[in-house]
């Protein structure tokens, strides 16, 4: 994976914090901790846009729609 740099612009409490973890060996550096707190926000951010469109499915008629079709006789399958 190609990375690029960037610069930030970052609170001094959240970066003692940061840094404290660094210090920890939690995190190889101050790149890989920030790294990984965007992957895992950007995650959780897009698992959240999942389930809100989720919830706007209806399960009865979703229902319906994975059961079509199941109640013919299998014969009527084809054969793979």
């Amino acid at each position: 994976m190609s990375t690029q740099k960037v610069a930030i612009t970052i609170d001094e409490k959240i970066l003692r914090r940061l840094d404290r973890l660094v210090t920890a060996r939690k995190f190889a550096n101050r790149s890989k901790a920030i790294q990984e707190a965007v992957e895992e926000k950007l995650e959780r951010l897009e698992r959240t846009r999942l389930a809100r469109e989720a919830a706007k499915l209806d399960p009865a008629y979703e229902q319906i729609m994975a059961d079509e079709g199941l109640d013919r006789d299998d014969r009527e399958w084809p054969a793979y």
